[in-house]
């Protein structure tokens, strides 16, 4: 096992709430709605940008799409926590070698500002984000191109991530594929597509990476 990668909103970093709030400020803002979680979730699946523009009714998407960034880094400090048992991982994977990687839904200016905001810019050997896709998670795109730039293959990589897309996805590029739910905040309770393992405990993965791959 020579790379592990990660989802980034509900597996590296409690992000919802703040991706939650930046998106209910901008339909309440610009269509006058209230929309829940559940129903932001739902559009899940493209960047922030594609989810603005294929869902907010109102056209003026430039000006929408600044307030939703605007928005998530003036609340990310307050709504986003640094993660300790996180942190010790990504340094532990770091120190045993393996390349990490994140293949993300979200644009990568937010991914910047979070990555900045929580310490972890310098961490990750690859970075797909939705920007740099044609085809979205559940698509295994992001993970294959993050597979090509770490120049390993599909039997060299785990994917991590907390929905049905990234299961999915992880699937569908043949990696090995663990559902968590070890944060407050995650997009899944119950997997729709089973992954090949599933954690609800940051320090169990420590654990499996010792007795499994090494």
């Amino acid at each position: 096992m020579k790379a592990i990668i990660f989802d980034f909103d509900g597996t590296l970093a409690d992000t919802l709430p703040v991706c939650f709030y930046a998106f209910q400020s901008v339909f309440k803002d610009f269509d006058n709605k209230e929309v829940t979680s559940d129903e932001i979730k739902a559009m899940f699946g493209p960047s922030e940008t594609g989810i603005i523009r294929e869902n907010l009714l109102d056209s003026n998407y430039d000006k929408a799409i600044e307030l939703y960034y605007e928005k998530y880094k003036e609340k990310h400090q307050e709504l986003v926590l640094e993660n300790e048992e996180i942190n010790d991982l990504l340094l532990f994977l770091k120190k045993e070698g393996y390349k990490l990687g994140i293949v993300t839904g979200k644009a990568s200016r937010s991914l910047l500002i979070s990555l900045d905001c929580l310490n972890m810019k310098d961490l990750f050997d690859v970075i797909i984000t939705g920007d740099d896709v044609s085809k979205p998670k559940p698509h295994p795109e992001g993970l294959n191109k993050a597979m090509a730039q770490l120049n390993i293959t599909n039997t060299d990589a785990i994917f991590l991530g907390d929905s049905d897309a990234d299961i999915l996805a992880g699937k569908q590029a043949n990696v090995h594929t663990i559902g968590v739910q070890w944060l407050p905040n995650y997009q899944t309770l119950e997997f729709g597509v089973e992954p090949d393992q599933r954690l609800s405990n940051i320090n169990e993965f420590i654990q499996v990476l010792k007795n499994v791959y090494k």
